[in-house]
């Protein structure tokens, strides 16, 4: 054992790491202790995997996992880019939680004046995606909303109503149909059952809808009225040519018959 290795306890001092995380770095692979005591098993590190040391705690000071810290340090081209694409999407929530943090501030917790409707049977084109949690309903529902509407691009009227089940899963199925009697390429032909509807009008972003379904099961709970099948979203406005302010959307959810 030469002069330039360092104990591990003064190593993790000028490293600014702390023993614990030494050994599981060692155990990962990440920084391997320069010389191991065989009888004592004690750790010794040279003072030249400071640098790495450091670049290490960096890296886990802007979250990006030792998984992903391994490949950076071995090199590989890219290797941040998704956890870029992570952070980016986790700010985008945070900022979609804000803004229906400050709604409720405003105005409250959701209240929404609900009325019973009666819907048609309607025969409707209907597209199918996989949300993986709630938090990615809002990308699955536009790429099913793309695909549909890519194969409907020759129909004048196109009314477009979400379908989401009301106990949310993981991974969350999510459909979005087309009130049309015609084919439409890429899409499954379908009837949506009529019958009895709670209903409610939510104007507003549609990443706040979510406040005025809070608001429709409260009164569902409330009036004691069972829910058969999924809850629909009908969006009324175009968000092309719409405020997101200004959208609206009815929200209905199907009831059973009272005995």
């Amino acid at each position: 054992m030469d002069g330039d290795l360092l104990p591990i306890g003064q190593f993790a001092r000028i490293s600014r790491l702390s023993v614990k995380q030494l050994r599981r770095y060692d155990e990962l692979g990440l920084l391997v202790p320069a010389y191991v005591d065989e009888q004592t098993g004690y750790r010794y590190y040279r003072s030249a995997q400071a640098r790495q040391a450091l670049s290490i705690g960096l890296l886990r000071s802007l979250d990006v996992p030792l998984a992903v810290i391994g490949q950076v340090l071995s090199g590989t081209t890219g290797a941040l880019d998704g956890v870029r694409d992570d952070l980016e999407t986790e700010l985008a929530r945070r900022r979609r939680t804000l803004r229906a943090l400050e709604r409720v501030m405003a105005e409250g917790l959701p209240s929404a004046q609900i009325r019973l409707v009666t819907e048609p049977a309607r025969r409707v084109a209907v597209v199918k995606d996989s949300a993986v949690g709630p938090e990615d309903i809002g990308r699955a529902t536009s790429a099913a909303i793309a695909r549909l509407m890519s194969g409907a691009s020759g129909l004048r009227d196109r009314q477009l109503i979400g379908l989401f089940p009301v106990d949310l899963t993981e991974p969350t199925p999510i459909a979005v149909a087309l009130v049309t009697s015609e084919p439409v390429p890429g899409a499954e032909p379908d009837v949506l059952p009529g019958g009895d509807f709670a209903c409610a009008t939510h104007v507003g972003p549609y990443d706040q809808i979510s406040l005025t379904s809070h608001a429709l099961l409260g009164w569902c709970a409330e009036q004691r009225r069972q829910i058969h099948g999924p809850l629909r979203e009908v969006y009324v406005s175009d968000p092309a040519t719409t405020a997101p302010e200004q959208l609206v959307t009815h929200l209905l959810i199907p009831l059973e018959e009272q005995s």
